[in-house]
């Protein structure tokens, strides 16, 4: 399987779906970790994916998604953004919104 037929594979057999560096308990870079607040304030029930154990992940996703940092948030199959639009949507009251239905 090709890396782009993977990431489709990861990004569609999750409603919620963060690729960040580190897990959510071991986050490996501050913006990592300020998603992972905001998607636990709004008690979110997400998946994760930690793209500094795949390098094939992580360059394949910048091509894919045409966002070239991490984190990257996908909600039903589709791209929200990197750490500044999570915490914009927190900060609005938009992210639990958003993710409520999931």
């Amino acid at each position: 399987m090709d890396v782009k037929n993977r990431i489709e594979k990861q990004i569609n057999d999750s409603s919620i779906l963060l690729y960040m560096k580190g897990t959510p308990d071991f986050p490996q870079c501050g913006f990592s970790a300020q998603s992972i607040a905001a998607l636990r304030a709004v008690e979110a029930n997400f998946n994760h994916f930690n793209i500094l154990e795949d390098e094939e992940i992580r360059e394949g996703l910048k091509v894919f998604s045409n966002w070239p940092t991490f984190p990257q948030l996908y909600v039903d199959g589709e791209l929200v953004g990197g750490c500044d639009i999570i915490m914009e949507l927190y900060e609005k009251g938009e992210l639990k919104d958003l993710l409520a239905q999931k």
